[in-house]
């Protein structure tokens, strides 16, 4: 293999449904940024319970998957479901809907874990 030919990265779609005080540690929030930083296009989604990490300085793994080059995708139905429609999101959050989830869940190349 020609070592200056770089293969593209493998995509992926990291679901998170459990609110941060389930897991203090953020075990699941380091995989998703170790993976960002090994050159992985990683996308987190928070749902359910999960949102809550993404409000402004509750978590510390969420920024440091964000300054890893991850994205912070965060459900428009859950926000709503809890009241948090205003709530002041992490910089770089983006509020998404399902339609946009399923699309990326559909495309060949992304490898979904769920949380």
């Amino acid at each position: 293999m020609d070592p200056n030919t770089r293969t593209p990265s493998t995509s992926h779609l990291l679901v998170e449904t459990k609110g941060v005080w389930t897991d203090p540690r953020g075990a699941f929030l380091r995989d998703a940024r170790a993976l960002a930083e090994a050159g992985n296009q990683v996308q987190l989604l928070c749902l359910q319970d999960a949102v809550t990490a993404a409000v402004r300085d509750a978590s510390p793994h969420v920024k440091a998957l964000l300054q890893a080059g991850g994205e912070l995708w965060v459900d428009d139905f859950s926000l709503a479901q809890r009241g948090m429609t205003d709530a002041r999101l992490e910089p770089g959050a983006q509020v998404v809907d399902m339609a946009r989830t399923a699309a990326r869940l559909l495309e060949p190349q992304v490898r979904l874990v769920w949380h």
